[in-house]
């Protein structure tokens, strides 16, 4: 899983900047890394640079600079410097010498000097021809946060984006964009516009022209839009975009046209013309135009500030011009056609009811199911892909028809299903674009960390989820590709990706990273120098004559050879002399030895500095003649004890102890081992101590002790021989030799070195962002030999590879490892080396996990403060990191001490803090720091000491803006009124009500420091009133008011009375109600029952008067009457009623209706819908219709050429609600003619006509040959 993604940190702290040189001077950019031991790489347009006698590179510490010499036009180039995974590109501009200003001569009076004509040439900044616009020069050096690549930027398509640049008028200028298709899969499709809207691709012609090539080893495309004699015109903001599928980039830049200056040392009586035509100069009329001085082109910009395509279509067709000409729209025309188009409706398909949608996307492998719903549920459709009809085959395509819906099902989308498809019904077809989305490739093996020799071959291995998958390799940021030397060589085998490097350098030292588009995997490869180790060197050789002399060495790489040297001089091979080189063993053998053969030898490797040496020695024999009987000698120069007389084996080799004796006759040996010479026992104590011992008589073995133990004698030798030899070997050897003449005693002392024994596991100190210091204790045993020092390994702990930290011993116990990856669990082990070799590792240490402290909190700032206690308050840090944030912890010092006191006692994870217990008074300064897995960050502290004293604070209410009205509440609810205040120290809050002191059972009352709350449980109407708050602190003190008013029902009117009854009326007046609820009346309801069934009805809602109207009563019913009263809260629970009733008399009553004027509602017929002319086919029924009005219904008569056709069988004339229809019951050619309706009532007559035409029907015959 990928890290989270961070804000990328720059490796500078300095960067270079883009420089102006002139030719043939030099330039230096310099740069200032962060770290002193940064690497730093330099690149002149995506190339590496090496120091040589255009470039010197130089570094001191984390000073790092270019020099550029004998600058010339070709040096000027974009270059960059990377360092780490940052990247900054500068730019170096060339500029010509000044050229000296010639001496004109000066002519003398009356010689007039006429200069040559000097046109000024176009600024400098305007590339002409084909060259291309360069970039602003105080433009700063870009830096990329995210890795650098070395071949383009990863910010958008464009590689090369066109420039803004400048142009006289009449001239030609370029602008070229570059485009690499490396990572598309279509051709980029590229656009010029002018200003916002205006495609240039329709504007190609004399002054225009639009190219474009394609490189297919670099795989760029270069676009250009050539400008040829530009206008004035030309000038103003253009937009170049660029687009491939789902990709889009886009660049804006300008061109600025400029006017031909005036031709300097002009004539001005050529200036003054005349226009004549018939070629005399004294002719026609002067003109001095020529004269006049041309204005500057104003220019207008191209790109509106607001967008007319909205003003355009909100305002009415009669403003178009003039919103044309305010915003400087030239081509009108075509933007109100492009106007149409986006108010133009979808056209309603006949043949479906619901179309596919414009895209459909689907995940690779799964499947897909397209639907339309058609009109004709019996309608067969047809599916094309990209043009081609679908056929079904197998399992991949399934077809559906259910009902109205057709259906098309793609089983296992691949990505060729990538495609257009289109469902098409007779003649219509509706298409749609399915997009087959590639699921993420996830990395399934991690690269594991590698460390290799110079020159040894290197396989980085991943393995991915999906075979055929396509991965990213990179090296420190820069992507790897195929180069011509084939350094890097990428191989796939199934899911598996790898990463070959052929003899591999140093400069191949680094982070290589692969990625997916599901996930990335980082190692680090480390290539150390071939160091030669020599296992055995050549020893010194003492020989007799016509023995064998054999010099034998082991280096520890087979493949070294070498050269062997007597005294300077190379040693060849001849009969005598015989050189072998058999692996890791080089030996050479001199037979018949000679005594010139005597002299220092030496074996020097090829390729290493240093040789191995050693000395043959020539024992000369002398035979002199000796009596009979000679006592035996032992011949030795290493008698003793001593340091320098110790011979020295390594465990595992043979020891071989060659003794000379002589004696006569041939004496007896007896070895026999002691102690052992390592042994430190008290005096006294075992010694003399004899554990083995053998003997020889005669050159047979008498006695032998171990197997591995060999003695043997020769005519004045005697070889003790001890076949792989171990620690327990160690120890004095004596021989004895005896013979009838004598005996000779001699001791030799053997020490056995071996490797040491592993140390103990190391144990983890501390660690950093991508580092940690480990420390382990020395070996119990150092093997006989000094501890020359300790290699270390570290794996990653999913890893089973182990990488080594260090190839020379080191010789401390404590080693800071670092170049590892934050966030990442690795494990450490160690190993002892002595002169012998390496012991074996130690055991590995608990996992670790890399991580740095966070950085400081930030914004600690005081909250609070009294005379014992302060509240302090910070933000969380900026950076946290990857490991989780344990928490803070807050200190505090007296001023003038260093003693840094804890306010608590382990960590706090809040982001605040009261300290309390503090002495007032004291001067004291805080700070805060953050922990994690790493330790402590830097502290956050507090700008200047803080004296712990409560300040005095003057007191004051914040009353809340609904209390500063009157609060009013129902009889029953519940009162919380909480109102914050302000003062210090702790000020006195007092309530009281309408004057009076609050008793606790009346209200309770809660207070704090800030704040006061009033509650009430349960209102009651004793509660509405005045509130007073006061808060004083000493003499100085607020006060506020609330006002709580408790209402409630009122109670019923007072006094209902009838105060008169006349006809189908009743008069009623009440009072108003005794209690009102302690709030106003808002208004009345009346209602009326009659006595029979007394069901009362409303007669009037919300009515506000004390007296009121009944009407509409029914005569003969006895009615009575009830008044509720109303306020805020609700009716009266009870009601008014009249103690009488009213009765409705029954009286005689005449109606005499109104006389009115009748209205005339006659009207002449009209036709509202007229015919229409029509067109039919022969043989089919058709209707012409139409629509009349009038009053009276009118009288409808059809004409034929004017003919009545009422009576004709053929006609059929129906009127339905004024819609008028004359049918024709299979008109044949001659039924063709005008046709004529009329409508006639007595207030006038209407008539409208149309045309019929009726054409003949086509013959199936003649259908069938015109498809032919």
């Amino acid at each position: 899983m990928p890290e989270p993604v961070k804000k990328a940190v720059s490796a500078f702290t300095k960067k270079p900047k883009t420089q102006e040189a002139e030719e043939g001077s030099s330039v230096v950019f310099e740069a200032v890394t962060e770290k002193p031991d940064a690497k730093v790489k330099w690149q002149c347009n995506s190339k590496d640079i090496a120091s040589g006698n255009k470039y010197a590179i130089a570094a001191n510490g984390n000073k790092h600079s270019l020099t550029i010499t004998a600058v010339t036009k070709e040096d000027a180039n974009v270059y960059a410097v990377i360092a780490g995974g940052s990247k900054v590109k500068f730019e170096l501009k060339v500029v010509e010498k000044p050229a000296a200003p010639a001496e004109t001569p000066t002519e003398g009076p009356g010689v007039s000097s006429v200069e040559p004509e000097q046109v000024s040439a176009p600024p400098a900044a305007a590339p002409t021809g084909e060259e291309t616009a360069a970039p602003a020069h105080d433009a700063p050096p870009a830096e990329d946060e995210q890795p650098p690549d070395t071949r383009q930027d990863l910010t958008g398509l464009f590689t090369e984006k066109p420039q803004s640049g400048e142009v006289t008028v009449g001239e030609n200028i370029t602008f070229v964009a570059k485009v690499n298709a490396e990572s598309l899969l279509k051709k980029p499709t590229i656009k010029w516009f002018k200003g916002k809207w205006m495609d240039l691709a329709s504007k190609s012609g004399k002054h225009l022209q639009l190219k474009e090539m394609y490189d297919r080893n670099t795989k760029v495309y270069t676009f250009e839009m050539h400008i040829i004699a530009a206008k004035a015109n030309f000038a103003g903001a253009y937009r170049c975009e660029v687009s491939s599928r789902d990709k889009f980039d886009s660049c804006n830049f300008e061109l600025a046209v400029h006017e031909a200056r005036a031709v300097e040392g002009l004539d001005i009586r050529t200036a003054f013309r005349r226009t004549s035509t018939d070629g005399n100069e004294d002719s026609g009329e002067l003109d001095f135009s020529t004269l006049l001085k041309k204005r500057e082109a104003v220019q207008v910009s191209a790109e509106p500030d607001v967008d007319v395509w909205e003003i355009l279509s909100h305002a009415p067709p009669s403003e178009f011009e003039k919103i044309a000409f305010q915003y400087g729209i030239t081509d009108l025309r075509g933007m109100l056609k492009r106007l149409k188009k986006m108010k133009k409706e979808e056209k309603k398909s006949a043949a479906f009811l619901k179309k596919l949608d414009p895209a459909y996307q689907v995940t690779k492998g799964h499947k897909i199911k397209l639907a339309v719903e058609v009109a004709n549920p019996d309608v067969d459709v047809k599916w094309l892909k990209n043009g081609q009809e679908i056929h079904p085959t197998g399992s991949k395509y399934i077809f559906e028809s259910v009902g109205n819906m057709r259906y098309l099902t793609i089983n296992h989308c691949s990505l060729a299903d990538d495609a257009a498809y289109c469902c098409v019904v007779g003649e219509e077809k509706c298409t749609t674009e399915l997009f087959v989305k590639e699921p993420p490739v996830l990395i399934v093996k991690n690269l594991e960390d590698q460390m290799v020799m110079k020159g040894e071959r290197v396989e980085l291995e991943c393995e991915v989820s999906e075979e055929g998958a396509n991965v990213k390799w990179e090296k420190d940021g820069v992507e790897l590709t195929r180069d011509e030397s084939f350094k890097y060589r990428f191989k796939k085998d199934g899911c598996k990706h790898i990463l070959i490097i052929n003899e591999a350098t140093k400069e191949d030292c680094g982070h290589y990273k692969v990625k997916t588009n599901g996930g990335e995997s980082m190692a680090e490869l480390l290539v150390q120098e071939k160091e030669l180790e020599v296992y055995q060197s050549i020893a010194d050789l003492t020989v007799k004559a016509k023995d064998q002399a054999v010099f034998k060495c082991e280096v520890s790489d087979e493949n070294v050879r070498g050269t062997w040297y007597k005294n300077g001089v190379e040693v060849k091979p001849d009969a005598r002399i015989n050189i072998t080189h058999i692996g890791r063993i080089h030996k050479l053998t001199i037979d018949d030895v000679k005594p010139e053969d005597e002299g220092d030898y030496n074996f020097v490797p090829d390729g290493y500095a240093f040789n191995l040496s050693a000395k043959l020695n020539f024992l000369e024999v002398k035979i002199d003649y000796v009596p009979r009987q000679d006592p035996p000698k032992i011949h030795l120069d290493c008698l003793g004890r001593t340091a320098e007389s110790t011979i020295v084996v390594v465990a595992g080799n043979k020891l071989r102890l060659d003794v000379p004796i002589t004696g006569d006759p041939a004496p007896t040996v007896v070895w026999t081992k002691g102690e052992k010479a390592s042994s430190v026992k008290p005096d006294g104590e075992e010694k003399g101590r004899l554990t083995t011992s053998w003997t020889l008589k005669d050159g047979e073995v008498v006695t032998e002790g171990d197997g591995r133990v060999h003695v043997e004698t020769t005519k004045g030798h005697c070889v003790f021989t001890i076949e792989g030899t171990e620690r327990q070997d160690e120890g004095v050897y004596s021989v004895v030799v005896r013979n009838p003449a004598g005996e000779d005693t001699a001791d030799i002392n053997v020490k056995v070195v071996d490797v040491p024994d592993p140390p103990q596991a190391p144990r983890i100190l501390s660690v950093g962002e991508d580092s940690c210091i480990v420390q382990w204790d020395p070996p119990q045993f150092d093997g006989g030999q000094p501890i020359i020092g300790y290699v270390l390994e570290r794996k990653k702990k999913k890893s089973y590879r182990w990488m080594r930290l260090n190839f020379d011993p080191y010789p401390e116990t404590t080693y800071e490892a670092k170049r590892m990856i934050e966030g990442v669990p690795y494990e450490m082990r160690v190993y002892a080396v002595n002169s012998i070799g390496m012991s074996r590792h130690s055991p590995a240490s608990q996992p670790f996990v890399p991580v740095a402290p966070t950085s400081e909190p930030i914004g600690l700032c005081v909250d609070d403060i009294s005379d014992t206690s302060i509240s302090l308050k910070w933000r969380r840090p900026e950076r946290i990191g990857s490991a989780e944030l344990e928490g803070y912890g807050v200190e505090y010092c007296k001023e003038g001490t260093d003693e840094w006191i804890p306010a608590i006692q382990g960590l706090t994870e809040r982001t605040s803090m009261i300290i309390r217990d503090l002495s007032t008074g004291d001067k004291l300064q805080f700070r805060v720091r953050a922990y994690n897995m790493a330790g402590p960050s830097a502290p956050a502290t507090l700008a200047q000491p803080v004296t712990i004293r409560e300040i005095m604070q003057r007191p004051k209410i914040w009353l809340p803006r609904n209390l500063r009205q009157t609060l009013i509440k129902k009889v029953g609810d519940t009162v919380n009124l909480m109102i914050p205040f302000q003062g210090k120290p702790r000020p006195k809050v007092t309530w009281s009500k309408d004057g009076e002191p609050l008793s606790p059972s009346f209200a309770n009352v809660r207070n704090s420091e800030v704040d006061t709350i009033l509650f009430i449980r349960k209102t009651d109407r004793k509660h509405s009133g005045k509130y007073d708050l006061q808060v004083q602190i000493e003499n100085v003190e607020d006060t506020a008011s609330v006002y709580l008013q408790i209402v409630d029902l009122p109670g019923p009117p007072e006094a209902l009375k009838i105060m008169d009854v006349w006809g189908f009326n009743v008069a009623l007046e009440w009072k108003l109600p005794k209690d009102n609820g302690n709030c106003e009346i808002t208004g009345y309801t009346i209602q009326k029952a009659d006595k029979k069934t007394m069901e009362w009805f409303t007669v009037y809602d919300q009515y506000r008067r004390t007296n009121c109207v009944v009407s509409d009563l029914i005569m003969g019913n006895e009615y009575v009457f009830r008044v509720f009263s109303m306020n805020l809260v609700g009716l009266s629970p009870e009601a008014c009623n009249t103690k009488d009733s009213a009765y409705i008399q029954k009286t005689g009553i005449d109606y005499k209706p109104p006389s009115y004027k009748e209205h005339d509602f006659s009207e002449a017929p009209k036709f509202t819908h007229p015919l229409v002319n029509r067109s039919i086919i022969a043989g089919y029924s058709a209707t012409l219709s139409c629509s009349v009005r009038g009053i009276p219904k009118p009288k409808v008569t059809w004409y034929k050429n004017k003919m009545d056709i009422t009576n004709e069988a053929k006609y059929r004339m129906l009127s339905k609600q004024g819609v008028l229809t004359l049918e024709i019951r299979k008109p044949c050619p001659f039924d063709g003619g005008v046709y004529m309706c009329k409508a006639v009532n007595d207030s006038g007559e209407d008539t409208v006509e149309c045309k019929l035409e009726v054409r003949p029907q086509i013959a199936r015959e003649e259908k069938k040959d015109d498809k032919k």
